[in-house]
């Protein structure tokens, strides 16, 4: 792995959030999903860190970042990475979201524009991610929504109940976020790298994630932007075809082999091609 640097920033509410640094030339920022770390981008810091400037964050509560007991709120992850640009003095960036990271940049995106934004690829994530009852035939499918608002107060009451094995919980729903052909060990250590957050606020931030629906800040965005999908992940593929339909001159790529939620790291060859033809492509404003 390439020379990584690894630092700190303060948010105005005084939460230090860890971040790892790598290479030069033009930003582009990793943004994880929930629960998980900027360490589980190693191979995208490794390959893009030829080319670019990049910066991999851990939220509030994850990783290496302090870990208080209020913030987590998509709201508040996404204030903290605008601190995060600023406090970088980052400019023009490529920014990389897995699951949650996307929620984040359509957060941002509500609350600050495209504000030193270039680029923007999103790795799935549905706009809407609870079903409702008042949908009509469908919909659901079309967009991608995966749970059930019983379904997932379910994982959540799991997570935050001291007397419940919110770590035996917490794989069971890695799990299915895994191609089977991935390695037992690195399930692990991803694992491992998802209880850095206590479990409590795992599921503080679960459920905000959940109950939010971005299918208005989608027509607004004006930046290029990829969205990626997984034939085999958890997240139904039709979900990056619904994005993309509703983002002004967005591209849309489905990965085909080893193409899980965690594709990204199971399949990094595939996923890292698929962002650099994106990148190597000129940056035509989309219409409006």
């Amino acid at each position: 792995m390439r020379d990584v640097r690894s630092g700190f920033a303060m948010t105005n509410d005084g939460v230090r959030l860890h971040y790892l640094e790598a290479g030069s030339g033009p930003d582009m920022l990793l943004v994880p999903g929930w629960s998980q770390t900027a360490a589980q981008w190693r191979h995208q810091i490794d390959d893009f860190a030829r080319t670019h400037h990049v910066i991999a964050v851990d939220h509030r509560g994850h990783g290496a970042s302090d870990k208080p007991d209020h913030g987590y709120r998509v709201a508040r992850l996404s204030t903290d990475i605008h601190q995060l640009i600023h406090h970088l003095d980052l400019t023009a960036v490529v920014w990389v979201a897995h699951s949650m990271g996307c929620a984040l940049a359509w957060s941002y995106w509500d609350m600050f524009g495209g504000d030193r934004l270039a680029r923007l690829v999103l790795f799935d994530e549905p706009a809407v991610l609870i079903r409702q009852p008042y949908w009509p035939d469908g919909l659901a499918e079309r967009l991608g929504a995966l749970y059930g608002l019983g379904q997932i107060g379910e994982v959540v009451a799991g997570l935050r109940d001291p007397g419940s094995d919110a770590e035996a919980l917490s794989a069971e729903f890695l799990d299915a976020m895994w191609s089977p052909a991935a390695v037992e060990e690195e399930r692990r250590w991803v694992l491992a790298q998802n209880l850095l957050l206590p479990r409590e606020y795992a599921g503080r931030l679960l459920l905000d994630n959940v109950m939010h629906d971005w299918r208005d800040v989608l027509p607004r965005i004006s930046v290029p932007t990829l969205v990626i999908g997984g034939s085999d992940s958890v997240i139904p593929s039709t979900a990056a075809h619904s994005v993309a339909s509703a983002i002004p001159g967005a591209v849309v790529r489905i990965l085909r082999e080893r193409s899980s939620h965690f594709a990204f790291w199971e399949n990094p060859d595939a996923f890292n091609r698929e962002v650099r033809d994106f990148l190597d492509t000129p940056a035509a404003r989309p219409a409006t």
